[in-house]
């Protein structure tokens, strides 16, 4: 089983489960994720109205971001506590992305609704085409991998390059290239959800237990906010030109 979603990797379902031990069900999964959605919801909602009323969002979002860094790797290396850090994750990952949202609403009125319909929209299409039967094949899982490699390699070095006063031009800019790359970043980054519903599946006929039904919705949180960033990014291009 492959995905390109770090929070599920291949060894990720790789546990024994004794017997009677509850196990993970696909229903199970679907509605911690739509528990944690609602959890990221209320926080970035709180975010949003105050950094609208005028607030300075500026420090809910940096302990959003670093707080939902240090969560991820604890969830990821720590499944065990998923029930726990998956819901701490929502909360701190809505306090970023209420505020993130706030800022780019600012600048381009009306885009934060465009791309929140955009990244649900592109969900409930993409979770309809599998339920239908649409299953990724093993080259197809491959190449999105290294797809999804090949992004964070030049968000990395675009980050590195940023110590130095640089950047890669196509990341940041709106022109042909830089929107471009944006469109195939929002692309990469829907597919991976196809990936994720793949794997949580693979779990659950594994017999997995019960707290992964929280790692998967995890997992599935991780490659949402990813995407919804990436549609609001290219949106914000868009309008830039």
């Amino acid at each position: 089983m492959k995905t390109g979603n770090p929070a599920l990797n291949t060894k990720a379902f790789e546990i024994d489960t004794a017997a009677g031990v509850p196990t993970m069900t696909i229903q199970g999964a679907v509605n911690k994720t739509g528990i944690s959605l609602l959890i990221l919801f209320m926080a970035a909602s709180w975010t949003w109205g105050s950094a609208m009323s005028g607030h300075n969002p500026t420090p809910l979002m940096l302990l959003g971001l670093v707080g939902g860094f240090i969560t991820a790797l604890v969830t990821i290396f720590k499944k065990h506590l998923a029930p726990i850090t998956t819901p701490i994750y929502a909360v701190l990952e809505g306090l970023a992305l209420g505020g993130l949202s706030a800022v780019f609403e600012r600048q381009y009125p009306g885009i934060v609704s465009q791309a929140v319909m955009l990244t649900f929209g592109t969900l409930l299409a993409l979770l309809v085409a599998y339920k239908a039967g649409v299953r990724p094949s093993e080259n197809f899982k491959l190449g999105i991998v290294a797809a999804t490699g090949g992004i964070a390699l030049v968000y990395l070095v675009n980050i590195v390059m940023g110590f130095f006063g640089a950047s890669i031009p196509f990341v940041h800019q709106s022109g042909i290239l830089g929107i471009g790359f944006s469109v195939f970043v929002v692309i990469i980054a829907a597919l991976n959800l196809v990936l994720d519903f793949d794997f949580i599946e693979q779990g659950a006929a594994c017999g997995v237990p019960k707290y992964m039904e929280w790692y998967g919705a995890f997992g599935l949180l991780v490659t949402l906010i990813w995407l919804y960033l990436e549609i609001l990014r290219l949106l914000a291009k868009l309008q830039r030109r």
